[in-house]
């Protein structure tokens, strides 16, 4: 599948929380399997377009588009669905929260697919806070819901980490961060579309790549030395480069920056009925959600996970751990085979015990 394989769907001008409005707004999706069979959603992760969610997606895997209706959703900002990259706007590109996705993902399956009720959604890292967003936004359209590697509220921690990433980016032009959440301090107070040069383009987001190093993978990933031995590279500065550089480079400075602060916001209890409580937005979800943190992930700890399900009501959640040693890329995006083989089989076990319990019923 190449990058341009998907469709659009026309939103018009679309209303955010922020409380501004996306012009001609559209999201991005391709469908894969048969509209009548059960339907998944699975939304796209931080930087991933459309096609980087395939490796989760086959004939031989849990996600089979034999029994399946999978719509694979994009992020606003990813490239494809709205973003500064495709948007002629002379200003700069408005806030973005999980709120605002979902609720064009909501339109696009009910309005557009003509699909009235989810079997499943699921998805990595931002995919898994989309996945929460859901089963909070719409408690009662989904059956069972798998985030992975992933959280339904951005920690402090999680925070820190992007303030110095972003920071590193924003850097390239001179314009220092203006907080968690926020954008850039301009300086002149006026909220235009930044333009970048290829020399600044291309040196912040080379820092933006080295300083996602030392938080994609783990301590003992390192320790290992699998940047070597997985990825063929001979040393560490070879692996900054032709990894992480490399990654970094392929994207737009502003679209990173879009769906960073949407990251950055998360927070599903930021919503009617829920008005910040947390634990009120935990407790009021009703798919089955198996919830699945990675032993070694810097970004999102199991002790995160263990929360969220601590404060779902009995029998909803459940969370199982991934034992490894690659941190964060152990849900994604296919690079660790057993890593794989342990997802996959996870959610073929979690589909079929649910699909036993309904058949009880």
């Amino acid at each position: 599948m190449s990058k341009e394989d998907y469709d659009k769907y026309a939103l018009g001008d679309w209303h955010l929380q922020c409380g501004t409005a996306l012009s001609n707004a559209h999201i991005a999706y391709k469908t894969i399997g048969d509209p009548k069979a059960p339907a998944i959603v699975y939304p796209t992760w931080y930087s991933g377009s459309i096609s980087d969610n395939i490796w989760l997606i086959g004939q031989d895997k849990a996600l089979n588009p034999n029994k399946y209706f999978i719509i694979i959703p994009a992020l606003f900002g990813n490239g494809q669905s709205t973003s500064p990259s495709n948007t002629k706007l002379a200003t700069a590109f408005p806030k973005i929260s999980f709120y605002d996705n979902v609720r064009a993902q909501h339109k696009l399956v009910t309005e557009h697919l003509g699909i009235h009720h989810l079997y499943c959604v699921l998805g990595w890292s931002m995919g898994a806070g989309q996945t929460f967003q859901w089963i909070t936004q719409y408690p009662d359209f989904t059956d069972l819901a798998v985030p992975f590697c992933g959280s339904a509220r951005t920690s402090l921690h999680n925070q820190v980490f992007l303030e110095g990433i972003k920071s590193a980016l924003l850097a390239a032009k001179g314009i220092p961060s203006a907080g968690s959440k926020e954008g850039g301090v301009t300086g002149d107070g006026v909220d235009k579309k930044r333009v970048w040069t290829e020399e600044e383009r291309m040196v912040g987001l080379r820092a933006f790549g080295r300083g996602y190093a030392g938080w994609g993978f783990s301590q003992a990933f390192y320790r290992e030395k699998l940047h070597e031995r997985h990825y063929g590279f001979p040393d560490l500065e070879s692996f900054m480069v032709g990894f992480w550089e490399s990654w970094a480079t392929s994207k737009d400075p502003e679209n990173m920056l879009v769906m960073l602060q949407t990251w950055q916001s998360g927070d599903c209890s930021m919503q009617e009925p829920y008005n910040g409580d947390f634990e009120r937005s935990m407790s009021s979800i009703k798919a089955k959600t198996l919830v699945l943190p990675a032993k070694t992930d810097l970004y999102f700890p199991p002790e995160d996970s263990e929360y969220e399900v601590a404060n779902m009501k009995p029998g909803v959640g459940q969370v199982e751990i991934f034992p490894t040693i690659w941190g964060h890329w152990a849900g994604g995006p296919g690079d660790s085979k057993q890593d794989l083989k342990w997802l996959d089989e996870h959610l073929s076990r979690f589909f079929e015990k649910n699909s036993t319990d309904r058949s009880r019923m």
